[in-house]
């Protein structure tokens, strides 16, 4: 599948907003961090890709009732759902200089991940940092995809090719009206 970018201005995947906030000092730090070990960018993309899958857990899996959707918030209370996390992510990647976009695909209801275009790529490659579980083995990967679930047409699910420099309207405002995750889940976008 071609991924296409909504804006062909390669700096709108690098800006930080209200959502994926990384000029905050939490994420900064977090950043940091990760930058200590990493031997270049691609090291980085990955520790953060492996921080946020592993380190965060998704709050369905983890039964958290909280709802996260800024950045900082995500990475202050270790928990989100899938756009949360690919808002987590993207805030560590833009933080470092690499362009982020965010992506989805349609099952039941829409799913949120990333894709990332490092330096001296010629392409977006997506990643989905959901996190694992018995089923699911998602890994960062430049040289082909490995994300947590596949599509499968026959079941009417999609993959939406889009990359957007912002999370879709849609998303936000099921992730900023949810009292708590159940609430959550009754209003999750079933599509873009």
């Amino acid at each position: 599948m071609e991924l296409i970018q909504n804006t062909p201005d390669i700096s709108a995947y690098l800006v930080a907003d209200q959502v994926i906030d990384h000029e905050h000092p939490r994420v900064r730090a977090i950043a940091a961090a990760l930058s200590v070990d990493a031997s270049d960018v691609y090291a980085y993309a990955k520790a953060a890709f492996e921080f946020v899958r592993d380190a965060i857990p998704h709050s369905q899996d983890s039964g958290d009732s909280r709802v996260t959707w800024r950045a900082s918030d995500v990475l202050a209370q270790r928990t989100g759902i899938c756009y949360a996390k690919a808002h987590a992510l993207a805030a560590l990647l833009r933080a470092e200089g690499i362009p982020t976009a965010l992506c989805y695909r349609k099952f039941d209801v829409v799913h949120g991940l990333v894709a990332v275009r490092l330096p001296g790529e010629d392409r977006w490659v997506r990643q989905d940092p959901r996190g694992n579980k018995p089923g699911v083995d998602a890994q960062f990967r430049l040289d082909r995809e490995q994300l947590a679930f596949a599509v499968r047409p026959e079941s009417n699910e999609v993959d939406h090719p889009v990359l957007f420099a912002e999370p879709r309207p849609v998303v936000l405002q099921c992730l900023r009206e949810a009292v708590d995750r159940p609430h959550l889940w009754q209003m999750l976008p079933t599509d873009l």
